[in-house]
């Protein structure tokens, strides 16, 4: 599916270029550059440009607490740290996964599970952290979430609607822009069934504007005497918002749109609707949708609340991926499923697992994914890693390339220092067609 955006050429260098060697071959080749015709800043500007017209986008579906491997995508049915969960068969023949996840395992040939994920940080702020930014907390130091730093790179500037919105979950837990600035912060919805707040001019469209230029004066003044970053912030933000609500895509927004059958493949629940309208934002052209679902901390209870809720995100995950390849989206927007750890092997005394960073499980599809397949494997107790592991970084990496951005770009932190989007890490190759 085509995009009706406008994509102007920005004058950009070292703030959000992505230039790969394929893509400058490919722009020198069309455009006569290697005869002297055109600079090499006109290729950079171009070569950013025709990446952002390829429209590529992110869904993240995090699963805030720390999902259970074993209850998920790893069970262990013949062993005693498996439980009491089973596992069943998937449409990729010698896969199997957990029977919680039945409408998953109709899409397995989409998905690629990395089984053998590993990190060391087990306590929720930390490992939030690294999993949304690949670094750890530095003092001094605001690092960008994965959306801000994925908006900033292939987002398109003059898009009227946000290029990174969050679906439940606070940016407190999960990140913000950092020092990439408020242009790149989520915009926050706690209910993909509401239109975002605040989001309808209150007077008509003339006033409105007359009330802006007012605004702007009073800002002025102020930012005279004082306060000038803070203006300037603020400035942005108000003309963004300005441009989103009296934007026609606003209608992307609106779940009331989609037919009563559409509402019902992704299941009428929270974190379907936030699927549904994940799938809606993208096809209007914005860049990155994260997806929370809350309540994976299953120290007590593991195995009633598991499956309660692998039952809620089970259909609407699914059909997110059908739909997206249905609609010729797939191929260009990847879909992350992960949260923060794992859960241990040893079944605690209240029918729990606790935090375990040793073993955890990414899945992933689409933007270049080979799906029907699984990476790594843990020892027959799912104690440790066994084979092909993958770090935090070496994920990160992946997913960059997946989308088409250089994994070592630089950006300016606002103390002065170049911080790269992944510092260390592997592509894992094995995931890329």
């Amino acid at each position: 599916m085509k995009l009706k955006l406008e994509h102007h050429v920005h004058a950009r260098t070292n703030c959000d270029c992505v230039v790969h060697r394929r893509d400058f071959l490919r722009v020198a080749a069309a455009t006569g550059l290697a005869s002297g015709v055109m600079s090499w800043t006109d290729a950079i500007r171009l070569s950013a440009d025709e990446l952002r017209r390829q429209g590529k986008a992110c869904i993240l579906l995090w699963m805030a607490g720390g999902p259970s491997q074993f209850e998920t995508f790893s069970p262990k049915p013949d062993h005693a740290n498996g439980g009491e969960t089973k596992a069943i068969p998937t449409n990729v023949s010698g896969i199997q996964i957990a029977e919680n996840l039945p409408q998953c395992a109709k899409v397995m040939n989409e998905l690629a599970v990395i089984r053998s994920m590993t990190s060391k940080e087990g306590s929720h702020p930390r490992a939030s952290f690294l999993l949304h930014t690949g670094y750890l907390p530095m003092g001094g130091v605001k690092f960008p979430t994965l959306g801000s730093n994925v908006a900033h790179q292939i987002g398109e500037p003059s898009f009227d609607l946000p290029s990174f919105v969050r679906i439940g979950g606070r940016s407190a837990d999960l990140g913000n822009a950092g020092f990439l600035g408020v242009d790149y912060d989520p915009l926050v919805l706690q209910n993909a069934e509401r239109r975002p707040e605040n989001s309808t001019p209150a007077t008509i469209e003339d006033r409105y504007h007359r009330r802006l230029a007012l605004l702007n004066d009073l800002q002025a003044d102020f930012g005279a005497e004082e306060g000038a970053d803070i203006v300037a912030d603020h400035r942005k933000l108000i003309r963004k918002s300005s441009e989103m609500i009296l934007s026609p895509r606003m209608e992307a927004f609106d779940l009331e749109k989609e037919s009563a059958a559409m509402r019902d493949a992704y299941g009428r629940s929270r974190f379907g609707a936030g699927c549904l309208l994940a799938r809606r934002l993208v096809e209007s052209g914005v860049t990155f949708v994260e997806v929370v679902a809350n309540g994976w901390d299953t120290h007590d209870d593991n195995f009633t609340r598991t499956r309660e809720l692998a039952t809620q995100i089970d259909q609407p995950r699914a059909y997110l991926i059908a739909d997206l390849r249905q609609r010729g989206m797939l191929e260009r927007t990847l879909v992350i499923w992960m949260g923060e750890f794992g859960r241990t092997p040893r079944i605690n005394a209240r029918a729990g697992r606790d935090h375990y960073p040793r073993v955890f499980n990414v899945a992933l599809a689409g933007s270049g994914i080979r799906g029907g397949q699984v990476i790594g494997a843990t020892d027959a107790g799912g104690v440790e890693v066994a084979d092909r592991p993958v770090t935090v970084h070496d994920l990160f990496r992946t997913v960059y390339v997946s989308l088409g951005i250089d994994a070592d770009h630089e950006n300016m932190s606002r103390i002065g220092r170049p911080i790269k989007l992944v510092d260390g890490g592997e592509v894992v190759r094995e995931l890329l067609s």
